[in-house]
């Protein structure tokens, strides 16, 4: 084991990553429809902020600010040509942050989703994916990444296409995927197909899981999914801070720190290794994630009723692993206390 996240990994039982990216900026003065990237250059002091607030609330490892830095993403801002440099300035300030931290933090370079759909339903190509993710992939890796971060994939073409980026940069990666459709990623895949084609992967992660999707519950449904398949991979939980709901004329997250915590001991003990939060999740939740993780002792896995009694009911009856359809939830199981 040479990289950082394996050393990590090794002396470890857990891992607590960061928060929200969105979320942060957006109460800094993003404005919806920026580019969150351009502020790599454009305000780097805040996204030293972004960094630091997650490091200082506990994480050992936080995503870079890089999610939508792709050429196909950042080509609508006209900004296509500038991957390279936004993606190493993110990864930039990051290692400058983690350099400085008091305890060891891993910068993870994030991947999002390129935005396009891939071939044969749309129009990307297996081979021009790769080369958007290579780009990106160089620019994190010249600004000092520790690890490549794909995250919110829905098409396994596109999973494939980033593990293969990865590759070619020489670079280790993780990759979590978004299951927000009655339990399965919008092109359909379920937690036990996907723990089958990260093994088959020719580069395969380092650690692999879930982020984002409808809410705490669903997701620990779905890292229960990737236990149940077998795999002895490290798992990733990065659940959102309850429901989104709008709110004088904002999005706003209802989960509580207090619920995050309960949420973060929940996933430890359902199998995840990486445990962190998605959207809406802010320093004063990962302070009482990374208390809880600390001081609440290892218990048994959960069983779905106790998930649905602490943090609330599921989106859909069936996650697809049970080779059921995907239903919605009767009234009585959305019941949520999120």
């Amino acid at each position: 084991m040479t990289n950082a996240l394996l050393r990590l990994l090794e002396t470890r039982d857990w891992l607590l990553a960061d928060g929200a990216t969105g979320t942060t900026l957006f109460n800094m003065g993003l404005q919806s429809g920026d580019a969150p990237e351009l502020w790599n250059v454009d305000h780097p002091d805040r996204i030293t902020t972004l960094y630091s607030g997650a490091v200082e609330a506990g994480s050992d490892l936080f995503l870079t600010n890089s999610f939508g830095g792709t050429r196909a993403r950042l080509k609508l801002h006209d900004a296509q040509d500038r991957a390279f440099e936004l993606n190493k300035a993110a990864a930039g300030i990051g290692r400058e942050v983690a350099d400085r931290a008091d305890h060891p933090v891993i910068v993870a370079g994030s991947m999002g989703p390129t935005g396009e759909i891939m071939a044969p339903m749309g129009a990307l190509t297996h081979d021009s994916a790769v080369e958007m993710f290579h780009e990106q992939a160089e620019g994190l890796k010249a600004g000092g990444a520790d690890v490549l971060w794909v995250e919110t994939i829905s098409a396994p073409e596109e999973y494939k296409a980033a593990a293969e980026a990865a590759k070619m940069a020489d670079m280790p990666w993780c990759g979590t995927m978004s299951f927000d459709t009655a339990g399965r990623t919008m092109m359909g895949l379920t937690s036990a197909a996907m723990a089958d084609m990260v093994d088959r992967l020719d580069h395969t992660p380092l650690a692999y899981g879930a982020n984002c999707g409808v809410g705490a519950s669903d997701l620990l449904r779905t890292v229960l999914g990737f236990r149940a398949s077998g795999s002895e991979r490290p798992v990733i939980a990065k659940g959102n801070a309850g429901i989104p709901k709008y709110v004088d004329g904002h999005i706003h997250y209802d989960g509580t720190p207090e619920l995050m915590a309960r949420y973060a001991v929940l996933a430890r003990d359902c199998g995840a290794t990486i445990i962190g939060g998605c959207c809406g999740t802010q320093p004063e939740h990962l302070r009482k994630m990374r208390e809880a993780l600390e001081i609440t002792p290892k218990s048994a896995a959960p069983g779905l009723e106790q998930i649905t009694a602490e943090l609330g009911g599921f989106s859909s009856e069936s996650d697809g692993t049970d080779g059921a359809g995907p239903t919605r939830a009767r009234a009585s199981r959305r019941r949520s206390r999120r």
